[in-house]
């Protein structure tokens, strides 16, 4: 087994761990030979994920258990991303289909062994962050929302109110629950649970907003490419957009570089006005950062 790897997992579990976080992040291309293998925390439990086979998983199970001194891990689960129908097996404990999790005062839901994203994507940490010091009073509209977790770090951060859009349905459903696990209250909650496009006129009657955010993904079938149908996305926020509001874009393609976002603003908005680019959780440090997630900050001075 990887002397780095099990270095890096043993330093983790040497202190006790409330928080979510990506323990070890193989993907980063940082550690030849590993780049197939993630490690993520969710107390109680341990998610391995593994986009091609590992002949190593008996061991580093055995190393987790071996240097888990505070004895905080229920469970071991391995989600196999590489096989159809990405099936989740337990190593140890069993796999807790819905878990109740923590990121500092947040509280969300995530499911193992359902889908092949759990509900939270660990890399927009800061984001959750900055949106709990940013959001204060402001409109916040939350395009491709999914579980809504940005939309909770809003709220949390004393958002007046905010719409969640998102074409699944099951999805919005589950960030409603995640408001509700907030504590949040639900008329300050506008939840739309349809196509983007189809769904700009029920959009406009709960705006103009103070805060976009659009996190779209690289690609949905039949409803979403993210070369394709960025642009006309971008074009709606004048539409959208109070005076002075501020607008988080990301893009997540390794085929995608740094100015894709910034040449589509300077073209479809330029009313528009970059601000800066800002950080993905330091966990998921990446040793060609231009290929990784990238977050921007607009604002819209109309």
């Amino acid at each position: 087994m990887d002397p780095e790897l099990k270095k890096i997992i043993t330093n983790f579990l040497s202190e006790e761990q409330t928080d979510v976080r990506r323990i070890f992040h193989g993907r980063g291309q940082r550690y030849p030979g590993l780049e197939h293998v993630c490690v993520d925390w969710f107390s109680p439990s341990v998610l391995i994920t593994l986009f091609n086979d590992y002949d190593q998983l008996e061991e580093l199970a055995s190393h987790i258990n071996a240097v888990d001194i505070h004895q905080q891990v229920g469970s071991i689960v391995v989600q196999k991303r590489f096989e159809k129908g990405v099936p989740a097996i337990a190593l140890k404990g069993a796999i807790s289909e819905e878990l109740i999790v923590s990121e500092g005062a947040l509280r969300f839901e995530v499911h193992f062994g359902k889908h092949q994203n759990i509900g939270l994507f660990l890399d927009m940490r800061l984001l959750r962050d900055w949106l709990q010091k940013h959001s204060k009073d402001k409109n916040v509209l939350n395009l491709f929302a999914y579980t809504c977790s940005l939309s909770v770090a809003a709220l949390a951060g004393g958002a007046s109110s905010v719409t969640n859009v998102d074409m699944s349905k099951p999805s919005i459903l589950w960030g409603e629950k995640n408001h509700r696990l907030n504590n949040q209250e639900s008329d300050r909650v506008k939840s739309i649970p349809h196509n983007i496009y189809k769904s700009w006129g029920r959009t406009h009657q709960f705006g103009r907003y103070d805060l976009v955010i659009i996190d779209p993904p690289t690609r949905q079938k039949g409803s979403f490419d993210v070369t394709k149908n960025y642009p006309s996305v971008i074009k709606r926020m004048s539409k959208l957009c109070n005076p002075g509001a501020e607008i988080i874009a990301t893009v997540n393609s390794p085929f995608l570089d740094e100015n894709f976002l910034l040449d589509l603003f300077a073209k479809h908005l330029p009313q528009s006005q970059f601000v800066s680019t800002m950080e993905v959780a330091p966990e998921f440090e990446d040793a060609f950062p231009e290929r990784g997630l990238k977050i921007y900050r607009f604002s819209y001075m109309a």
